[in-house]
């Protein structure tokens, strides 16, 4: 398999001494949808955020796409970055504009400010962005406002908006934290299906294992800034979710409803 992502023994400290990651090694693949698991705290967030250096890290190595992320200049960070999709928990759209001109919002790094300020569009992006819309079932509101959207719906866009990047991977940090079990269902069945006929990988923070165990090809576990698990789910026995999460499966995951 064709790796896109390698980090080695990656450190980040914050300046109030507390470790963040601690010597995380991970490897990404194309056509692998990855999921990150642990409480609350564990490195999750802070893991995504390194690769596309939104965190710097304090010590290690990430290559991602065959260049140094830690040593990238801005030059070859914009580029980096220009190959990351980003998924966030809380949408990140624009409420006033409309669903295509925020998936449009995904080709801006290719667009000088001026171009950007009058919203100057190539004919080749707008069709793009329609098709991946349409794909994503959501056609027929390409010109709502983003604010009349359900959340499931307003997720949809900003998977949409990742996509019309052409990224080489796409980053979720906690996709269905904010949406109801139906709409989770929806999201996590596009991310699946986007991996397996795009073979873009997709590496997505989960708080919910059931989920996890449902949709990943791997599932890497965190605790405490380590990575306490790596592998495929139906490896992830009640020993090692207790390890993560200090609990049993069983009474995990009655937390995990109970919650919802």
């Amino acid at each position: 398999m064709t790796q896109v992502l390698q980090m080695d023994s990656v450190y980040k400290v914050y300046d109030n001494k507390i470790k963040a990651l601690e010597n995380v090694s991970v490897e990404v693949h194309v056509g692998e949808l990855v999921s990150i698991i642990g409480p609350s705290g564990a490195g999750k967030s802070t893991l995504l955020r390194t690769i596309n250096r939104m965190i710097d890290v304090t010590e290690g190595n990430i290559i991602f796409n065959g260049v140094d992320v830690v040593k990238a200049n801005k030059k070859e960070l914009k580029t980096i970055r220009k190959n990351i999709g980003m998924v966030f928990q809380h949408y990140n759209l624009v409420y006033r504009s409309s669903v295509l001109e925020n998936v449009l919002h995904g080709r801006l790094a290719n667009y000088t400010w001026y171009q950007s300020l009058f919203k100057q569009y190539r004919k080749e992006d707008i069709d793009s962005a329609m098709s991946i819309l349409k794909m994503l079932g959501l056609e027929s509101r390409a010109y709502d406002r983003c604010s009349k959207l359900s959340g499931g719906q307003k997720q949809r866009v900003g998977i949409a908006r990742a996509l019309v990047q052409n990224p080489k991977m796409i980053l979720c940090d906690e996709p269905i934290a904010s949406l109801d079990p139906q709409s989770s269902k929806v999201i996590m069945e596009y991310l699946k299906d986007i991996v397996q006929t795009t073979k873009i990988p997709c590496l997505v923070n989960l708080h919910q294992v059931d989920v996890a165990i449902h949709y990943s090809d791997r599932i890497i576990g965190m605790h405490q800034g380590e990575i306490v698990f790596n592998g495929k789910p139906s490896e992830l026995t009640d020993e090692v979710i207790e390890k993560i999460y200090g609990v049993k499966m069983e009474e995990l995951i009655s937390q995990e409803n109970h919650s919802r």
